[in-house]
C-alpha cells in the first residue's frame, strides 16, 4: 500500500510545490493576515473571559500556536469541499471566511452569533460556507465527517470532507470504525490530525502506542497517510492538496498528521499551564523557535514581500478588528426565551407539512 512519510525538512523547500509556485504577493499576505487574525482573537476572546466577568459561559479552547494548520488546509478549499472540527474550532471558524463579530457574538451568547447565542465556543457553525462544527464530544466529529463525505460521494461531486481532530481523539471507537468505514465505501474524507503532543493534560507518550506517527495507523485500514510540519504553512498547502486531489479524483480517504503545539492550556481551566504538566521551558521553546505566524512572518520578509513595518501594520488591523467584535457582541441582544422552541426540527421551523403534522419521522 502506498504512504506518504514525513519529508525531510532541512532539505526540501516547500515554497516550491506546485500548489505554492502559483501563489502571487497578495496570495501570501493573506495566509499571513489570516493567520494573524486567528491569534488577535484568540488572544481577545481570553481578556475578555478572564477580566470580563459573565460576558461568557462555559469554557473557551483557544487555537493560539496552530494557526497555520487552519489556513493552510483551508486556502485549499473549493465549492463541494466541507470543514467539520471539535471543541477548539475557532480557528477553522474564522479561516473558511466566518467573521470576528458573529464568532465573538456567540462567544457571548449573543442573537447575533454564528449558533445564535445557543452553542458557545465550541459550537460554530455557518452551513452557508461549508462549516459544520464545532463539536464538543471527543472524537464526535468523525463519523460526522464520514457522513458529509458520505454525501459528497452520493450527489456524484467532486468534493471532499475534512475533518480535524487532536491527538486525544485519535483512540476514541468511533474514529476507529469511521476509518473502516471511509475505507470499505471509499469516501472522499480527510482525517487531519492535529498533534499538539497533550489530550488535555496527558502527553501522547501516555496516552498513546506509538509506532512512528499516529497517521500510520492508516495501514490497518488500507488509507493513505501522511505527516507534515504544522507550523510551516507552505507544507501544510502542499500535504494537503495531495490528499484533495485524492479525494477529488479518486473518492478515496487520507489521514494527515501535522505536528503542533498550542501555547496555553487545553482550554482555560488550565490556562496557567506553567508547572503541571508542561514545563515552562518547553512552552517558552515553542514559542520562540516554533511560532507558524513568526516562521511565515520571516519567510514573507526573506522573499522580500513583507517588512516588519507592515507585520506591525497587519496586526494592528487584526487587533483593532477583534476589538471592534467585542463591541459589537456586548450591543448584540440576548436570544429571546422563545427562541429556546426554534432550530430544534429543520421541517417544524419551516412549517412544513411534515413539520406541521409530525409525521416526517415515520411515514410509511
Amino acid at each position: 500500500m502506498k504512504t506518504a512519510a514525513h519529508a525531510d525538512k532541512a532539505v526540501e523547500d516547500f515554497s516550491t510545490a506546485p500548489v505554492n509556485q502559483g501563489l502571487i504577493a497578495e496570495d501570501k499576505l493573506r495566509l499571513l493576515r489570516d493567520m494573524v487574525r486567528i491569534r488577535r482573537f484568540e488572544q481577545e476572546a481570553l481578556n475578555q473571559y478572564l477580566n470580563n466577568k459573565g460576558a461568557m459561559g462555559g469554557f473557551i479552547h483557544l487555537y493560539i500556536g496552530q494557526e497555520s494548520i487552519a489556513v493552510g488546509t483551508c486556502s485549499l478549499l473549493g465549492d463541494h469541499d466541507h470543514v467539520i472540527t471539535a471543541y477548539r474550532c475557532h480557528g477553522h471558524a474564522l479561516a473558511v471566511g466566518m467573521s470576528m463579530n458573529e464568532c465573538m457574538a456567540e462567544l457571548f451568547g449573543r442573537a447575533t452569533g454564528c449558533s445564535k447565542g445557543k452553542g458557545g465556543s465550541m459550537h460554530f457553525f455557518a452551513p452557508d460556507k461549508n462549516y459544520w462544527g464545532g463539536h464538543g464530544i471527543v472524537g464526535g466529529q468523525t463519523p460526522l465527517g464520514l457522513g458529509l463525505a458520505y454525501g459528497i460521494k452520493y450527489k456524484g461531486l467532486k468534493g471532499a470532507a475534512l475533518c480535524f481532530l487532536g491527538d486525544g481523539a485519535v483512540n476514541q471507537g468511533a474514529f476507529l470504525e469511521s476509518l473502516n468505514m471511509a475505507s470499505l465505501f471509499e469516501l472522499p474524507v480527510i482525517y487531519v490530525i492535529e498533534n499538539n503532543h497533550y489530550s488535555m493534560g496527558t502527553s501522547l507518550a501516555r496516552s498513546s502506542v506509538i509506532k512512528s506517527c499516529l497517521a500510520e495507523r492508516g495501514e490497518a485500514f488500507c488509507i493513505d497517510w501522511a505527516q507534515g510540519n504544522g507550523e510551516d504553512a507552505y507544507e501544510v498547502r502542499a500535504v494537503t492538496q495531495a490528499a484533495i486531489e485524492r479525494a477529488h479524483n479518486e473518492s478515496r480517504p487520507t489521514i494527515l498528521e501535522f505536528e503542533t503545539y498550542r501555547h496555553y492550556g487545553h482550554s482555560v481551566a488550565d490556562a496557567n499551564h506553567k508547572g503541571g504538566y508542561r514545563t515552562a521551558d518547553e512552552i517558552e521553546k515553542y514559542k520562540r523557535d516554533h511560532d507558524p505566524i513568526h516562521t511565515f512572518k520571516r519567510r514573507l520578509i526573506g522573499e522580500g514581500l513583507l517588512t516588519d513595518e507592515q507585520f506591525e501594520a497587519l496586526s494592528e488591523a487584526a487587533r483593532d478588528e477583534a476589538k471592534t467584535s467585542v463591541a459589537f457582541a456586548e450591543e448584540s441582544p440576548v436570544p429571546s426565551d422563545a427562541a429556546v422552541f426554534e432550530d430544534v426540527y429543520f421541517e417544524v421551523d419551516r412549517q412544513t407539512e411534515s413539520g406541521r403534522t409530525g409525521k416526517h419521522f415515520f411515514n410509511d
